[in-house]
Formats: C-alpha cells, structure tokens, sequence
C-alpha cells in the first residue's frame, strides 16, 4: 500500500459495517430510510468517513524518509498556509483551516510536498487541534532531526460555529516549538515571515 493513498478503493468489510451503523443512526433519528433522497446515505457516509480518516493506514514518518536529501542548507524553511481538513474527535464535526511550518536543516532537506502531506496524514484521523499540532512538530522533528521545528495552526471548529455556543467568527490558534524555534529571536523571524497569512 502506497504511504500517501489517492483513495479509490474501500474496504468492502468495513463499508457495510459502517453502512449499517449509518442505517441505525439516520433511522434512529426519525428518518425514513427508505426514502429516495436517503436510501443510498448509509453507503456514501460509510465511503466519506473511510475518506476522512485516511490517515490512520498511512505512515507520516515514511513519507519523509522517502524525500530526504542530503544538503548544506542551514537558513530557516518555511511553507505557509497549508490547507486543512480534521475531523474533532468529540463531536466528529470538522474544523478546517491552515497549518504554518516550518525547520531548520541539519545536514538533510526533505521534499516541500511531503510536509503538507504529513499535516495531512495527522488532519485525517479523530483529532483535537492541540494534539495535531503535537503529533506535526514531533513527526518532523524526530525524523528530519532538524536543528528545530515550528509550527503555527490557525482552524474554525463546526462543533463551536454550528452547535453549542454557536460563535461562527472564532478561530483557534495552537503552536508548537523545538530546537532553535524555543529561542525568542528565532520564534520571531518565523512569526514575522508568517504574519500576512494570520488571521
């Protein structure tokens, strides 16, 4: 299986496993499974959930490994304004958004395209915004081993805009750093380079 799957094939096990959750759920809701318009949404939302949570059959750890160079760069990278998509592991609603990152080689480069692939990997699987922010800055971290690794989310949550206290114009902001980044002059370069994309 491929590190970072295209998703085109679903697990036929799995698929009517959830389709019948989904039948129980819409059902239990009040809705008449029968009906044209919903008689086919327990299959669909079987195949988008199986979509939305990808990530758990990739390695984010190989996807790097497979696009390391080695090179004498030491100046900060940066790659700004990566879009994402999670789902919120207590109300399975999404939160989307944009991820900053950015490190500092140490004797290795790694493909710009994996980054964003890693944010990906992480944002495809049941999260919490803190914790993806976590699993991003050590991914990169403990596989780059980079002289440090920055990392600036910026999502809105539907649990929040949708539901509960129903505030539809707040944006959450978690960070994460390591290595140089922990210096304050460092940690401020970066922030001053990303400061356009913030909100």
């Amino acid at each position: 299986m491929s590190n970072y799957r295209f998703f085109d094939e679903y697990n036929e096990e799995t698929t009517e496993e959830l389709k019948n959750n989904y039948s129980n759920i819409i059902s239990g809701l009040g809705e008449d499974i029968t009906r044209e318009g919903i008689v086919k949404t327990p299959e669909r939302a079987s195949k988008a959930m199986q979509f939305l949570t990808q990530g758990y059959d990739q390695d984010p750890a190989e996807i790097l490994k497979g696009a390391m160079f080695a090179e004498d760069y030491n100046d900060m990278v940066i790659i700004k304004d990566i879009e994402l998509y999670s789902l919120c592991e207590h109300h399975i609603l999404p939160f989307f958004g944009k991820a900053h990152v950015a490190y500092i080689p140490n004797g290795h480069i790694v493909g710009l395209s994996k980054i964003p692939r890693v944010v990906d990997v992480f944002a495809r699987r049941l999260q919490v915004q803190e914790r993806l922010t976590h699993d991003i800055l050590e991914c990169i971290n403990d596989t780059l081993k980079p002289k440090g690794v920055a990392v600036v989310i910026e999502a809105s949550h539907m649990c929040m805009m949708m539901r509960g206290v129903q505030k539809q114009n707040s944006v959450t902001t978690t960070s994460g750093f390591r290595g140089q980044f922990e210096k304050i002059e460092t940690r401020n370069e970066f922030l001053k380079l990303i400061s356009s994309s913030l909100s």
